[in-house]
């Protein structure tokens, strides 16, 4: 006890996914006084060096679906009050119920574990493109999921609750330093999406908001991670093409608008009051290299 009759407790976090968006959270929390330990996993040996040079604990392992062979380095990693789980489907490497299998196995683990706390990143792809505003409680089941293997993931996650406290996090499409959008369409012709509204949000707002849940305690709740401002993808990919003397994409006359979908932030706003660093995607932060 502090002179003040109360204390910080410490958390000891593995991140399962250390990627791009994971080693920017490892160094938000490492940075948190309520922090003990952050552990990551990857499937790069040259990563390994670099979280040791950071600070993070690593563990070198691949789920193809299910876990290695059993040895104490990868038991190690699940012995943590709290896990985030930052492990994105790769549909075009995997056949279809590969991602689902990945997650029945890290949920058997945590069944194992003493882990009380799961931060689970999901995707704002699981919303269809219904023409109007999305909210959470729009998706809950696969069936109603333009991404359904990604809900019953979720679901699967979710099912460890009440027992455990379980966060879903629905992330916008994440971009930022070098993660330009631009970079992905310049000199493209007559492309028919340049009115699409769209939905993003800046790596250093996701990882931020990601810490602070994990700091004021995870609870059984989903959230969409979004900006609050949706320009159109022709708007963005001008500026960030202009920003870096690309070519700029052109679009096809008189096409009709397709699909789309305006995902809402709104339920993050009323529980956490956080100050976006970027809500308007038109100005983002990019850097041709990362910065991390």
């Amino acid at each position: 006890m502090t002179d003040s009759g109360s204390k910080v407790e410490k958390k000891r976090i593995s991140i399962l996914g250390c990627g791009w968006l994971g080693f920017s959270l490892a160094q938000r929390l490492r940075r948190q006084p309520s922090t003990q330990e952050i552990r990551g996993s990857t499937t790069s040996m040259e990563k390994v060096f670099k979280f040791a040079n950071n600070g993070i604990e690593a563990h070198l392992f691949d789920l193809n679906p299910g876990f290695p062979d059993q040895n104490e380095d990868n038991e190690n990693f699940f012995k943590v009050d709290t896990l985030v789980i930052s492990l994105p489907p790769r549909l075009t490497k995997n056949e279809p119920g590969f991602y689902p299998k990945q997650i029945e196995a890290v949920v058997e683990k945590i069944q194992a574990s003493e882990i009380t706390d799961i931060l689970f990143i999901s995707s704002t792809s699981v919303y269809p493109d219904l023409n109007r505003v999305m909210s959470e409680t729009d998706v809950t089941k696969p069936e109603h999921s333009a991404s359904p293997e990604m809900v019953l993931a979720e679901n699967l996650v979710q099912a460890l609750s009440p027992e455990r406290n379980v966060t879903i996090a629905r992330l916008a499409g994440l971009l930022g330093y070098n993660r330009i959008p631009g970079k992905y369409v310049q000199g493209q012709k007559n492309m028919l999406t340049g009115e699409i509204p769209v939905n993003y949000i800046h790596r250093d707002d996701a990882a931020t908001i990601l810490a602070i849940m994990i700091e004021k305690g995870l609870k059984n709740e989903t959230y969409n991670i979004v900006a609050p401002h949706h320009p159109t993808r022709a708007e963005i990919y001008q500026k960030s093409c202009d920003q870096f003397g690309w070519e700029a994409p052109t679009y096809a006359q008189n096409a009709e608008k397709p699909a789309f979908k305006v995902i809402s932030g709104e339920k993050l706003d009323k529980d956490f009051s956080y100050s976006l660093l970027y809500p308007d995607p038109l100005n983002f932060f990019y850097s041709i290299k990362d910065t991390l």
